[in-house]
């Protein structure tokens, strides 16, 4: 029977019961479901709502629920409305009349509100510590290789010379961000609802403090209203998720480009790799391609959210069931991307040598040949100036930096001396940077 069966005359369509129910979806809260309860339960006795002797029946019943459909022998009824529902109902037929007293002074309006706070603080938590090991394996990978000089890019064109370890903090720096947004947005969420009621709150002597901090909440929301119509935490959420696949994608793209022939300054390993069903040669890397896909569906999701929430009343409506679906999905996605990109980044191989070629042709040292000429006494736009005319010669002839003789230096800038071959130096170069 539904909870709400008693004003109506007759059995809702199956086909609005389809399209109405939720179980597929909020299933995967249940042990919050049943965390939320216990302590509404705890909370009723304590302020005399209901009996101690009620409370620990329901308390007990419950917590015997949560162990039985962790261990796979109580099964969830794909036909329950929901799993708030599925709970009530087999509480009330385990323990009859005491089942149906947990209900008391709430609305499944803020039990919904919890569950979803709780089950997103849980994975906020399990990201975090994914993030954490994603940046330390690139740390990792970038001791490996501390010294390996590549080409940094501007415009995806050689600029100047760095090591494969600077490269690779860029992306750690990224990911510390993307840990300081989730933890922000955790600490903005932990704030319980339970108590809002419906919308108005509730005519009993509930105490909204307690649950708060049985259920290890930071304080209680102040307005009811808004205890139950809020969802900014799940945008908030989406919105780190999505930056988060921001930062996963570009370092996909980069080690898509790093993989091919034409650059060829990584290699990953083959357990990370897949082949072609018609070119025996192929070695494709399909792990950094499908995050950079994915990265658009957690942005849908992020979308979806705003689109749901953007014209909504106040308070409570059923839009809001939509919320979960796309909030799970996001956070789903990121953590199996992240989980994913840990062992091939482990397993992935650097090659310094095409790294060190590649840096020494496209003039990427120029900028320190100019600097050069600035420590010389030459103003910088003048240094500037005379250094494109050597580049422009080098190319002209065939020649490097590195390889252009003292005399045709001269005949640019007379202020040019033996010196000038440390100075544009790759390693000098790098070093001078602390790279």
């Amino acid at each position: 029977m539904k909870l709400w069966a008693g004003r109506f005359s007759k059995e809702a369509d199956k086909k609005t019961n389809d399209f109405n129910s939720s179980i597929a979806t909020d299933s995967r809260m249940y042990e919050e479901d049943i965390t939320g309860s216990i302590a509404h339960a705890t909370m009723l006795a304590a302020k005399g709502i209901i009996s101690k002797e009620d409370s620990v029946q329901i308390c007990t019943a419950l917590a015997e629920i949560k162990e039985e459909i962790a261990n796979g022998t109580l099964l969830i009824d794909p036909n329950a409305e929901d799993i708030h529902t599925f709970i009530e109902a087999t509480l009330t037929e385990r323990i009859g009349s005491a089942g149906k007293r947990l209900h008391t002074g709430r609305s499944r309006n803020d039990q919904v509100a919890v569950d979803i706070r709780l089950y997103l603080r849980k994975e906020c938590d399990a990201l975090y510590e994914l993030v954490e090991k994603l940046i330390a394996s690139i740390e990792n990978k970038g001791d490996e290789y501390k010294g390996a000089i590549m080409p940094g890019y501007t415009h995806l064109q050689r600029a100047q010379p760095i090591t494969f370890k600077a490269h690779l903090t860029a992306y750690v720096e990224m990911l510390k961000r993307d840990l300081g947004r989730l933890a922000d947005a955790k600490k903005r969420m932990n704030v319980s609802p339970l108590g809002s009621g419906a919308l108005a709150g509730t005519t009993y002597p509930i105490d909204r403090a307690m649950t708060a901090q049985l259920l290890g909440f930071d304080s209680y929301t102040l307005s009811t209203l808004d205890g139950v119509s809020d969802r900014d935490f799940c945008l908030e959420l989406a919105s780190v998720l999505s930056i988060i696949m921001v930062h996963l994608s570009r370092l996909s793209e980069e080690i898509v480009i790093w993989c091919s022939w034409e650059f060829k300054f990584v290699e990953l390993d083959d357990a990370f790799s897949t082949g072609s069903s018609i070119m025996p040669q192929k070695k494709n890397p399909d792990i950094t391609e499908l995050v950079r896909g994915k990265s658009g569906r957690v942005f849908g999701d992020l979308m979806t959210l705003l689109t749901v929430m953007k014209g909504l009343p106040l308070a409570y409506n059923k839009d809001m069931q939509e919320d979960k679906d796309a909030i799970f999905d996001a956070f789903d996605t990121v953590k199996i991307c992240v989980d994913t990109l840990i062992p091939m980044i482990d397993t992935m191989k650097a090659i310094p040598e095409n790294m060190r070629k590649a840096a020494a042709g496209g003039f990427i040292n120029a900028t320190d040949c100019a600097d050069y000429l600035v420590s010389k006494g030459l103003p910088f736009r003048d240094a500037y100036k005379a250094t494109g005319e050597i580049v422009a010669l080098c190319i002209k002839s065939g020649e490097t930096l590195e390889s252009l003789s003292l005399d045709k230096y001269r005949e640019v800038c007379e202020l040019f001396d033996e010196g000038v071959y440390e100075a544009i130096k790759l390693e000098n170069c790098v070093a001078r940077r602390g790279m």
